[in-house]
């Protein structure tokens, strides 16, 4: 008896015919998976400087006295004061300032660091004024501070609010991405992370006001 042999495998239609198919796949995927890892870009960005600012708070009613958050380009905040303070800082920096300004031996305490857009580069922070230092009181509280220990490239060398409206906002965005967000700090200091072009509503809570 003659046993039949059956060669094993694809022919040349079937593996085009395959190739073909992973390609649109791909095709549609990449967009996709493009999107989504600017999309994470803002969300570190905008975590991080979340975590920041909500530190600074605690770190001011812990503490029960002034602390300072500052934006900065500088790679070791934490051997730097008075520190270069830059609006759309690479990094952010919090420490104390002295309880009473008259008592010369009183030094600034550094807190702690963390970085914006080094840990996701292209990613831009817009504030709604050209403000690079927030300042916190005893209560947790912005408040306005001469002696901040910080020389502004922009915006001042003393941690200032503006006039209108009451809300500090940062914008965080890059090319590309389609879910942008902001993170509010209001004058009370709470700080509040919403979604760009969604309205707040009961529907859309992720919303900016």
């Amino acid at each position: 008896m003659r046993r039949s042999r059956h060669a094993s495998g694809f022919t040349m239609i079937e593996m085009a015919v395959t190739m073909s198919i992973f390609a649109i796949l791909v095709a549609l995927g990449v967009p996709a998976m493009t999107t989504w890892i600017r999309n994470n870009k803002v969300r570190t960005v905008a975590d991080s400087l979340q975590t920041g600012l909500r530190l600074a708070q605690a770190e001011s009613l812990r503490r029960s006295r002034q602390v300072v958050f500052a934006l900065t380009n500088s790679t070791a905040p934490d051997t730097i004061l008075p520190l270069p303070a830059v609006v759309n800082g690479t990094s952010w920096a919090i420490w104390t300032v002295p309880s009473m300004t008259n008592v010369a031996d009183e030094q600034p305490t550094f807190i702690q660091s963390g970085v914006l857009s080094n840990a996701s580069s292209q990613v831009t922070i817009t504030t709604n004024a050209p403000i690079s230092t927030v300042c916190f009181n005893s209560v947790g509280r912005l408040v306005t501070n001469t002696s901040a220990n910080v020389t502004a490239i922009t915006g001042g060398d003393t941690c200032t609010q503006p006039a209108a409206p009451p809300v500090l906002s940062f914008d965080i965005n890059v090319l590309g991405a389609d879910r942008p967000l902001r993170v509010n700090l209001g004058l009370g200091g709470q700080v509040h992370m919403c979604v760009l072009g969604v309205a707040l509503d009961v529907d859309h809570p992720e919303g900016c006001p």
